[in-house]
């Protein structure tokens, strides 16, 4: 894979690595705090007797899932960061059971998904470097079932991973947003760009930067008083691919969508901004946005903050469509949370297998199911003054290679094995001494961590994981319970 160097290439001389990316890191954690009438209830992380190491954000059901009205299928991913007590990649169920935390020592991470590596599921998501770290750079992970590391990508040609967007294609490939310094006009910005690299030799085999094709006059973002100051301009934060193969781009402080040709780099359309190639009809109008996304029916999805600066009450999903032959966009469906949010920053949308949507709502901790007709089947929260860039929902199966973990407290015995799926029964395995252990009972795995009664006559305690068919996963250490 490539890597990145410590001292970046700047159009008019040299800006660190670092520098930079803590310019990203800031802008995609920016903005105000959740109020306090939204996280006064909420404890800000969960306690585990079996893992004191772990304290993920805890998650608080607003709408329960239910049997009248079903999610779809799979577990939900973030990645808590801002002011989560520990950052990093997170998964939890419907009933906002943790599935696998791995809490880093980092400035930030986003966009933990599923996606398909050598024709496989893996996860992937972006990584700062560690706090206090005085090399290295951001980087993105792909890892197994196993939650190992498969491979970290780094984009080449001098230019840094960005937080917004990593996508691995069926052509073995990876894209993903990226940033360089750059001089225009004697001003120094941030150039967003749009960079493929092939994962298996690191070649670079498409590399697209913003200044080239983008005037920093589009941008609705404020220069910096103190021309010293990067100037981020352009902003990138999404990138699909379209039905055609070439891509959908979306830039937030220019407000538009960019249709740009994977070949040549060139920008076939604008939609939205001061130079939008299609009139915008009524409630098309966005600001502020992520997320572009082309959708089966054809149309366009949008994560429409509105802010910030405020420009409209309420962030909003859009679905637009975009006729070629009148060169107008059409507002087809809109989707908004009751109460309303004002997400100042970050936010997405996913369509689901059954036709469900999940929405990320970005800067504000929460994260809602509709289905097909809009209704809501599943509203959540979490942490207290975290957030998450996105959110997602898939189908997930964790095997991992360590051992489950147990802890004895007060006559009861806690059990958890971090990021296994399978697990359905505990079986607890006791004795009086540590070589002569017997299946003691049985009970069904709850949540995250189970607790158990032990007897005070058979001290010495050992827990086995079953699957649904009684099948044994993994075995614990063996403990003294006193």
């Amino acid at each position: 894979m490539q890597t990145s160097n410590k001292n970046i290439g700047f159009r008019g001389g040299l800006v660190t690595a670092a520098r930079l990316a803590a310019v990203l890191v800031a802008l995609v954690a920016a903005g105000g705090t959740t109020s306090s009438s939204q996280t006064a209830t909420l404890p800000p992380y969960e306690v585990f007797r079996s893992r004191p190491d772990l304290r993920p954000p805890t998650v608080q059901i607003l709408r329960p899932a239910s049997t009248a009205h079903r999610t779809a299928s799979g577990y939900l991913f973030i990645g808590p960061k801002r002011r989560a007590v520990q950052a990093g990649p997170m998964i939890f169920d419907n009933r906002g059971n943790l599935v696998w935390f791995r809490p880093l020592r980092t400035r930030g991470v986003t966009d933990l998904r599923v996606q398909r590596y050598r024709g496989r599921p893996v996860l992937t998501w972006w990584q700062a470097r560690p706090t206090g770290a005085t090399h290295g750079s951001a980087f993105y992970k792909i890892a197994d079932r196993s939650y190992r590391t498969l491979a970290v990508v780094r984009p080449g040609a001098g230019a840094t991973a960005d937080p917004h967007e990593f996508l691995l294609t069926a052509r073995g490939t990876a894209l993903m947003t990226t940033f360089r310094g750059a001089r225009v006009g004697g001003r120094r910005v941030i150039e967003g760009g749009v960079q493929e690299i092939d994962l298996r030799t690191g070649r670079v085999l498409f590399d697209w930067g913003s200044v080239d094709h983008v005037a920093v006059g589009e941008s609705y973002a404020k220069p910096p008083k103190n021309p010293s100051v990067l100037y981020d301009y352009f902003h990138i934060n999404s990138i699909d691919v379209d039905t055609d193969g070439n891509l959908l781009v979306s830039a937030r402080n220019t407000h538009a969508v960019y249709k740009i040709h994977h070949r040549t780099g060139r920008v076939l359309w604008r939609l939205g901004g001061k130079r939008s190639d299609y009139s915008l009809g009524p409630g098309v109008r966005f600001a502020w946005q992520h997320d572009a996304r082309r959708q089966p029916d054809h149309t366009i999805s949008v994560f429409d903050n509105g802010a910030a600066p405020k420009r409209h009450d309420e962030s909003r999903v859009l679905f637009l469509h975009l006729s070629r032959e009148t060169r107008k966009a059409r507002l087809v469906r809109r989707v908004i949370h009751r109460p309303s949010i004002l997400a100042i920053n970050q936010g997405n949308a996913q369509r689901l297998a059954n036709g469900d949507l999940l929405v990320g709502w970005g800067h504000t901790p929460y994260v809602t199911e509709y289905d097909k007709r809009g209704r809501v089947v599943l509203d959540l929260r979490f942490g207290r003054r975290a957030d998450t860039y996105r959110a997602y929902r898939f189908p997930w199966i964790g095997r991992p290679l360590t051992k489950p973990a147990v802890a004895v407290h007060r006559g009861r015995v806690f059990v958890s094995w971090n990021g296994a799926t399978e697990v359905a029964r505990w079986q607890i395995l006791a004795g009086r001494s540590a070589r002569h252990l017997q299946p003691f009972r049985t009970v069904p795995k709850r949540g995250f961590e189970t607790p158990a009664a032990i007897s005070p006559d058979l001290p010495w305690i050992s827990v086995r994981a079953l699957d649904r068919t009684g099948r044994a996963l993994g075995t614990s250490r063996t403990i003294h319970a006193h």
